[in-house]
């Protein structure tokens, strides 16, 4: 693929990110299905960085095969054999639920393919929370660690699963170390008008949060996406908050919108994006074959920093 990063000069923020994950014990992560050099190779380095201790699912010649073609060692990781990309993804998610790994991550089979098995509901990874996702994205050029959601898996959400998608984004945040974030609504405008309903699911956001039912961040909406990240585009529209201008999370009002906002900024602005789902029993690391090897990494160290710091919490409550 081309290189998205051929701009990018200096450290990239997914560093301390990374440095701390290496600080944890690596997550026991559970592959699914890595039958391709670009997801078992993702799987392999993050193992060699000390971000997981990953368990291969999928079929065992095939994976053997795949390996061998690109030297890639497998070091003595577990295998447990799954004769096609269905059963790998059931086998999978039949281990989380087991207790068998702390993560599950994607490999060769299609996103849907994966979720379909998460989602089920007599034997998938509900919770009592809606799944959403969040890319973490690193953007040149922007001072502050970006989240977007939701961008791949809630299609037109609506308000009850608006407010599930921006908890999950806050406690993610919060949990892996970045303090309290500053959490935008955007829309098409900044002003609250029935001509689009997105305006007044944010407002409500803004309301439920005021009233204890989101908690952890601090949240203004509806803001246009400018008013959201520049400083001076909220200076010029009158837009006074601890937000505007300065946002660290974007809550998107549908999928299609979100989707096309990452991917200009992964391809126009040269941004990296790490994926993450959350609201399943335990994070699930989404990774593409478009994705840089820092992406990769990157989201392997936020699902390995999020699962621990859970696990830290499971222990003190026991």
């Amino acid at each position: 693929m081309t290189d998205t990063n051929a701009t990018r000069t200096g450290p990239s923020k997914y560093d301390r990110l990374i440095a701390a994950a290496q600080e944890a014990p690596s997550a026991v992560t559970i592959v699914a299905h890595p039958c391709d050099e670009t997801s078992l190779r993702g799987a392999l380095e993050a193992a060699e960085m000390g971000l997981i201790v990953p368990i291969l699912v999928g079929p065992e010649a095939r994976i053997r095969k795949v390996a061998a073609e690109n030297g890639l060692a497998l070091k003595g990781h577990e295998i447990v054999d799954a004769p096609h990309s269905h059963a790998a993804a059931a086998e999978a998610v039949a281990l989380i639920r087991e207790g068998k790994g702390d993560l599950l991550m994607k490999g060769s089979l299609h996103t849907d393919e994966l979720m379909r098995e998460v989602t089920a509901s007599a034997t998938g990874l509900r919770t009592d929370r809606r799944i959403s996702h969040v890319f973490v994205m690193d953007v040149p050029g922007y001072a502050e660690t970006l989240f977007i959601t939701d961008a791949a898996i809630n299609i037109f959400p609506d308000l009850d699963a608006k407010r599930d998608i921006v908890q999950n984004a806050i406690d993610l945040w919060v949990t892996i170390g970045l303090g309290e974030p500053r959490v935008a609504i955007v829309s098409a405008v900044e002003t609250v008008t029935t001509k689009i309903p997105s305006t007044i699911d944010a407002a409500a956001l803004c309301k439920m949060a005021e009233r204890g039912q989101i908690t952890g961040g601090v949240l203004d909406g509806p803001l246009a996406f400018d008013n959201a990240i520049s400083p001076e585009a909220a200076e010029i529209k009158g837009l006074t908050s601890p937000v505007a201008g300065r946002a660290q999370i974007i809550v998107v009002p549908d999928l299609e919108a979100g989707n096309m906002l990452a991917k200009n900024l992964t391809f126009l602005s040269h941004a990296d994006a790490a994926g993450i789902v959350l609201g399943a029993r335990v994070p699930i690391v989404l990774t593409s074959r478009a994705d840089s090897v820092r992406s990769r990494l990157a989201s392997c160290a936020v699902a390995s920093l999020y699962a621990a710091a859970r696990r830290r919490q499971t222990q003190v409550v026991a």
